[in-house]
Order: structure tokens, then sequence, then C-alpha cells
């Protein structure tokens, strides 16, 4: 009787519905143009929400720039309305 082969289970990974971080680059070689744009969503010691976005040039440090909301629901809108906005201008999602 021929042996069977073991099969591995993998374990499914749940996607969040609505992320709290994105990573974008752009990169036009032709222009020297090497740029990244990082958003997440941070809580606040009052209850509120922080919408950190940091960008700039792969490889430096860039700027950063806090915006504060009300809850979480409102910064992960502006979240997806950004990268919305930065998707139509050429970023694509970084690769981990």
């Amino acid at each position: 009787m021929p042996k069977r082969a073991k099969t591995h289970s993998v374990e499914p990974i749940q996607l969040p519905l609505f992320p709290v971080e994105a990573s974008l680059v752009r990169v036009r070689p032709e222009r020297n143009e090497w740029r990244y744009y990082r958003m997440e969503i941070w809580p606040d010691l009052f209850g509120r929400a922080l919408l950190m976005r940091q960008w700039g040039r792969i490889g430096t440090e860039g700027h950063r720039r806090l915006d504060p909301y009300p809850d979480g629901g409102a910064a992960g809108n502006a979240l997806a309305a950004i990268l919305h906005a930065k998707r139509r201008r050429g970023y694509q999602d970084r690769l981990r």
C-alpha cells in the first residue's frame, strides 16, 4: 500500500476591514523620484485619535504630521480618503 503524503494545514489570515495603517511608494527613476508615504492611526490619551502622516524621499526621515480626530472612525475615513488620492497620483502599496 502506498504511503500518503502529509498535508500541512495553513491558518487563515483575517485582513482588517478598516485599515489603521498604510504604506505607499512612488518610484520613477527617469525623473529621479523615489518617494514614500506612510499613515497610521494612533489613539491619544484623551480618547481621540491621531492620524500620523509621514512622507519624503526613500532612505530619509522625511516629514511628519499629526492630525487630531474626534474618534477612530473619523481618522479611518481621513486615512481612506488620503489613500485614494495618493493612489490616483501614482503611489502604489509597498510590498513588505
